[in-house]
């Protein structure tokens, strides 16, 4: 479903450019979840950015369904169904859920945008208890709701997210993770980007390690589980 082949990009241009990520390649398969794992700087979000199109790639190719899109805008790029959740969740504080929910389905899927909302709805009841609050007055476990039910209303193909247990409390942590194991046995291909290693593998089917800005381990989510330098790493096992 997505291909990344020999991808390059930083920041700045020429001579000035700053190299984050250096020669990466991995692949999702429809269907699934793959684990992007790595510590905080390990290029992740740069990485993802790119793909999505929000920071545009030095060199590489990037492949959506077979089609071509490294230099695509992001608008596009959602267009296609490939849809991202963005670490720190980024809802619009002062607007409504049901406004923030609304703005998730402008690009894509605009048509069925009622019916969509009544799907978020039964995907997280609670904001549907919040629907005309203000999100900036909603929880970090209820704005990370909104996040992924913002991005729903799109009908993504292909949903990224990331960092989503990034700042909240353990046991909405749990219910998160539920959540993404829930989307994905609907149907839904899932590339999860965490440094929550230990509750990414126990979902996911495939995972890659960044380090540096490059790809260093990939394998099965099982095989890299069990592996003593991922365990000590990103496990807290020895």
């Amino acid at each position: 479903m997505l291909r990344v082949d020999n991808l390059w990009a930083g920041y700045g241009s020429g001579a000035a450019m700053v190299t984050v990520l250096r020669d990466v390649s991995f692949a999702v398969e429809a269907g699934g979840i793959v684990a992007l794992l790595g510590s905080n700087g390990a290029g992740k979000s740069t990485l993802i950015n790119a793909v999505t199109g929000v920071l545009r790639s030095a060199s590489g190719s990037i492949r959506f369904e077979g089609i071509e899109i490294s230099g695509a805008p992001s608008h596009r790029i959602v267009a296609s169904g490939l849809v991202q959740v963005p670490e720190g969740r980024r809802v619009f504080p002062n607007l409504s859920v049901r406004e923030n929910l609304l703005l998730g389905g402008y690009r894509r899927a605009r048509a069925r945008r009622a019916q969509n909302i009544e799907g978020v709805m039964d995907v997280f009841p609670r904001l549907g208890e919040r629907f005309a609050q203000k999100a900036g007055t909603l929880s970090g476990g209820e704005q990370q709701m909104l996040a992924i039910g913002r991005a729903l209303m799109s009908e993504p193909r292909l949903l990224i997210l990331d960092e989503p247990s990034l700042g909240l409390a353990p046991i909405v942590v749990e219910e998160m993770f539920a959540l993404i194991g829930q989307l994905n046995r609907e149907g839904l291909s899932i590339l999860l980007v965490e440094q929550n290693a230990v509750q990414s593998l126990e979902i996911a089917q495939r995972a890659y390690v960044l380090e540096q800005g490059a790809i260093t381990l990939s394998g099965t989510a099982l095989e890299l589980a069990s592996r003593d330098d991922v365990r000590r790493a990103y496990l807290g096992l020895v």
